[in-house]
């Protein structure tokens, strides 16, 4: 019997060191692809949260979120989310969407899921990212003419899991859990893959449509949009 708890001791302290590693290499890992300039100069200029709507016409994105009190805005003062609503200049047949007036379905998966749904009736083929490097909160949608094609939202929990997964979540190996489903009950297991995930949120974003911090540097240094206000 002692003999039988020694070792089992043994092969839990093996198991935690090894736990210990994996999270220490992720955490390296996370810190190569920040260096690697598409990381690097991404979180400089990209949002946490961002819409890419495929359209060429922005008044029309202007006319479905209601925008009042609007004003030309320079492409890097919208980047910072500082305005109600920024709409950037369309760009490869998107354009991004960014500002405080995005739901957060972290906060309220409802409100998010109506307010995609409602735009997407008014402007076709919408898309929500989100990419939140302190809490680790993530996620992604596609909708179609009002319907959901595809979403996944983490935050704490998996609050939205719709549709089928993506080829491209799959090839970027994109973790998704089910509802009431949870990963490794050790923190670090936890915390490498949503750390991996939210990092690897913009390379969705170049897959499906647009990274916003990827787009050609002259655009971003000398395009305007418009920000205002919606009701």
């Amino acid at each position: 019997m002692l003999g039988f708890v020694f070792g089992l001791g043994i092969m839990m302290l093996v198991w935690m060191i090894a736990l210990h590693r994996r999270a220490r290499v992720a955490e390296f890992k996370i810190r190569q692809m920040e260096k690697f300039p598409l990381f690097q100069s991404a979180f400089g200029s990209r949002p946490t949260s961002w819409l890419a709507v495929r359209s060429l016409n922005p008044k029309a994105v202007q006319a479905a979120l209601r925008l009042d009190h609007f004003a030309p805005c320079p492409w890097a003062e919208g980047m910072t989310g500082g305005h109600g609503f920024f709409i950037g200049p369309p760009v490869n047949g998107w354009i991004i969407v960014t500002g405080s007036g995005l739901p957060n379905p972290g906060s309220d998966v409802d409100e998010c899921f109506y307010f995609l749904t409602e735009l997407s009736r008014k402007l076709g083929h919408v898309q929500f990212f989100q990419a939140e490097r302190v809490l680790h909160h993530h996620a992604w949608m596609r909708v179609e003419n009002g319907v959901v094609t595809r979403a996944y939202a983490w935050a704490g929990e998996t609050v939205w899991n719709q549709g089928r997964k993506t080829a491209a979540e799959t090839e970027l190996s994109m973790k998704c859990f089910g509802y009431g489903e949870h990963p490794d009950a050790a923190s670090w297991a936890a915390a490498e893959w949503t750390a991996t995930n939210v990092a690897k949120v913009p390379l969705l974003a170049a897959r499906w449509s647009l990274d916003p911090a990827r787009i050609d540097e002259r655009l971003r240094n000398h395009a305007s949009g418009v920000a205002g206000e919606s009701p």
